[in-house]
């Protein structure tokens, strides 16, 4: 089951910390964004594989925006 990685806020992608093929834990820190002048960690909301990045480093995202999908 697909499970996606969403941006809390709307913000910039500082870098993405992950590929395809990756494995990752829950919480496991996949993209670090900007918001409001600040870092945020966006982190895995479950264990598995990724199966898409959706996102680059400097990239615009806006709320909920899927950043990349687990399965």
């Amino acid at each position: 089951m697909a499970t996606p990685v969403e941006a809390p806020m709307v913000g910039k992608i500082l870098q993405v910390l992950v590929s395809v093929g990756d494995e990752v834990e829950e919480d496991d820190t996949v993209v670090v964004m900007e918001a409001m002048k600040m870092e945020i960690n966006v982190v895995a909301p479950t264990g598995g594989r990724v199966a898409e990045v959706r996102v680059a480093t400097g990239d615009s995202v806006d709320t909920d925006q899927v950043l990349a999908v687990i399965e």
